[in-house]
């Protein structure tokens, strides 16, 4: 049997080509580790029978069917679609960052941007999604169509992260723009002023969507684990900077458990889901995530 789980290793992930493929791969890794379907209770009625193609879960086939007729045919249901996704990716110079050999945060909300619409898809909701810096730079509307993946897939990989942020002037923007009550996940490493990103946050919320906020940052800025002399170069016009490193290492993890603790809090505030990822961490957490998420928009 096939070892779908090590695809859940962005490590893994950086070695194969295709996006598209790696979203699949994310998504069937995280499916085959789960003891129950995430499926399971989704409100689903019959529609008709198809016959038997190469590839069909063997579990709908009719078998009564085959008996009378000596042939297979799979049944086909109709599942409840209810739900809008929109997917928002930060794209700003400081999501370039990345250690060396592995995956820059950019990168990473890239795999995870794609394994949530394919997984979305898969349960046939809509999927949309919006990549930004400073302003919106693509914007494609939901869709749920068999092509949507692709269009989707397509607008990530052809992402270059250049420009600063202004995560809440986008969020703002989006909260005007979304006119039905959606699931809306935000990927970003929200350097940005956090008045302004709550803010955005709130509208979103008042307007009556379920937020997942993911805080995406690199294991580095995370763990700070530089031990000799290093030269740090500012994202987004920040400078640079040649420091040893120990002499800043206690200063600089408490800033930024810090500033991680005021987000999470700010987002609790106003009942927005936060969940704080390493570009090293697997990605079973952002797809955990969303599926509570969105089963607890489905419940509502």
């Amino acid at each position: 049997m096939r070892d779908w789980r090590k695809y859940l290793d962005p490590r893994a992930l950086s070695r194969i080509g295709r996006l598209e493929l790696k979203a699949r791969l994310i998504v069937e890794g995280y499916i085959s580790g789960l003891h129950r379907s995430p499926y399971h209770g989704f409100s689903v009625e019959f529609a008709q029978h198809r016959e038997y193609a190469p590839g069909d879960d063997i579990r709908h086939v009719d078998w009564k069917v085959y008996g009378r007729s000596d042939r297979f045919y799979v049944k086909e249901y109709e599942e409840e679609t209810n739900m809008r996704v929109y997917l928002l990716l930060d794209v700003s110079e400081s999501m370039d960052y990345g250690p060396p050999g592995g995956l820059t945060k950019a990168a990473y909300g890239r795999h995870v941007a794609a394994a949530l619409a394919f997984l979305a898809l898969r349960q046939q909701d809509a999927v949309g999604l919006t990549l930004f810096d400073d302003q919106v730079r693509t914007m494609i509307p939901p869709g749920g169509t068999r092509g949507q993946l692709q269009t989707v897939v397509s607008a990530l990989e052809d992402v270059a992260p250049a420009r600063p942020t202004a995560l809440g002037d986008v969020l703002a923007q989006a909260a005007s723009d979304i006119r039905r009550k959606s699931l809306v996940v935000i990927i970003s490493d929200v350097f940005d002023d956090l008045d302004a990103v709550q803010a955005g946050l709130r509208r979103l919320r008042h307007r009556g969507n379920e937020v997942i906020l993911m805080h995406v940052l690199a294991e580095d800025e995370l763990a700070f684990p530089f031990t000799r002399m290093t030269r740090f170069e500012g994202l987004e016009g920040t400078g640079e900077a040649l420091v040893e490193p120990s002499s800043l290492r206690k200063a600089y993890l408490a800033e930024i458990e810090d500033f991680t603790a005021q987000l999470r809090k700010r987002c609790r505030q106003d009942r927005t889901d936060y969940v704080l990822l390493s570009t090293a961490q697997t990605f079973d957490v952002p797809l955990a995530t969303f599926l509570a998420a969105r089963a607890r928009s489905r419940a509502r």
